[in-house]
């Protein structure tokens, strides 16, 4: 469906940010009190899509604890604070089991097709980024199917988007410096928005991004995810925070 512009706009008129972790704003800031921070140059915006950009409705502990039985889930768990990469784990199976593994995982995301909702304030922050002209990728391990229902129950589109079906997926760096590559932008110039520390962020610093974590429920904020390898640049728990971060700190003129 087309975008109201004008009342995306409005609709994140920008206000106080109440839960934005500055872990390495350094850069975009001066030593002298009085003076504005410069403004770093956007070119294009990054998205993950489960979590982010629609409502998380996946089961992703439920599924995980199918795959790998209980007893193991809880060991990796512990291992891997920053969250379980089951693809991964799953890529030197026996071809039987590796079957049955992803026959699971798509089980349950075909469950969560069924439950699609678009995340609040998403639409809106899209079309504000229309206005602004600058550019809106995907990037997701979900499968290509999930992607293309997503563009057509939400009349949005994201170029490129890339699904699992791209190798080698995030938190690989590739999928993004595949579309940095695209819109021959460099990635500093480009920020990477995600719901998840092991993949979206992973994958955004190690492409030499800015990156930008989305934590609704502050879960990231337990002592358990102190010592990950890679930490955002920053923290929102809103879409509505994610756009006074870029009015913030960004130069946002077309």
């Amino acid at each position: 469906m087309p975008l109201n512009l004008s009342r995306a706009i409005s609709l994140f008129h920008p206000k106080p940010i109440s839960r934005i972790s500055m872990a390495n704003i350094s850069s975009l800031t001066t030593s002298h009190p009085t003076t504005s921070p410069p403004r770093k140059r956007l070119r294009g915006v990054v998205f993950d899509m489960d979590g982010t950009l629609t409502v998380p409705v996946i089961d992703f502990a439920a599924m995980y604890k199918t795959v790998l039985g209980e007893e193991e889930y809880r060991r990796i768990k512990a291992e891997s604070p920053s969250g379980i990469d089951i693809l991964k784990l799953i890529e030197n199976w026996s071809p039987e089991k590796q079957r049955k593994a992803y026959e699971t995982i798509a089980d349950y995301e075909r469950q969560g097709l069924d439950r699609l909702q678009i995340m609040p304030g998403a639409a809106e922050l899209c079309g504000f980024l229309d206005s602004k002209k600058i550019r809106r990728g995907l990037i997701t391990r979900n499968v290509k199917d999930a992607v293309d229902l997503f563009h057509q129950r939400f009349g949005m589109t994201f170029s490129p988007a890339l699904s699992r079906e791209f190798h080698p997926y995030k938190p690989d760096p590739a999928p993004l410096l595949h579309i940095c590559s695209t819109w021959q932008v460099k990635p500093d110039e480009v920020i990477m928005i995600g719901d998840s520390l092991k993949d979206d962020v992973a994958c955004g610093k190690r492409a030499g991004a800015f990156t930008c974590l989305l934590d609704e429920s502050g879960r990231y904020d337990s002592p358990e995810y102190a010592n990950v390898d890679h930490k955002p640049d920053v923290k929102v728990s809103s879409l509505t925070e994610f756009y006074s971060l870029l009015e913030r700190h960004f130069d946002l003129e077309p």
